[in-house]
């Protein structure tokens, strides 16, 4: 919840999903839709395979909006989504998100959380913070 301008009450709008999906353009560049309790929900177009990596002070929720994912973990294991179905991966598990065609997803992760985790200069690290 964000205060307005005048810093009395704060601002409370709705968020339309298609239509901020609609505004990305670029895959694994998650941008933040909305902040809460020291979280953020973000959103991203998925397509191809990610890079394989953890995070090791959080927890990653990764709900499919459209289209079909997959999360191969390092024990062999792979978590099959499709829309409307999430995954929480805990913290310090390596994974990596394979999506063959393109995925819309929604994130919710603490705030400032890496894409790449651990992995540091990846040419698929994005920016934190950026909102859309």
């Amino acid at each position: 919840m964000a205060a307005s301008e005048s810093g009395s009450a704060p601002v409370i709008e709705k968020v339309s999903l298609a239509g901020k999906l609609a505004m990305i353009t670029e895959h694994w560049r998650p941008k933040v839709v909305g902040e809460l309790n020291g979280q953020e929900v973000k959103l991203a177009r998925l397509q191809g395979e990610f890079i394989w990596h953890h995070h090791a002070a959080e927890d990653e929720l990764f709900l499919v909006v459209r289209g079909h994912l997959r999360i191969e973990l390092r024990d062999d294991r792979a978590i099959e989504l499709d829309p409307g179905e999430f995954v929480i991966v805990p913290r310090g598990v390596e994974h990596r998100p394979v999506a063959r065609d393109e995925v819309e997803l929604l994130l919710f992760e603490p705030a400032a959380t890496r894409n790449t985790g651990n992995v540091e200069d990846s040419p698929l690290t994005a920016p934190n913070g950026v909102r859309i």
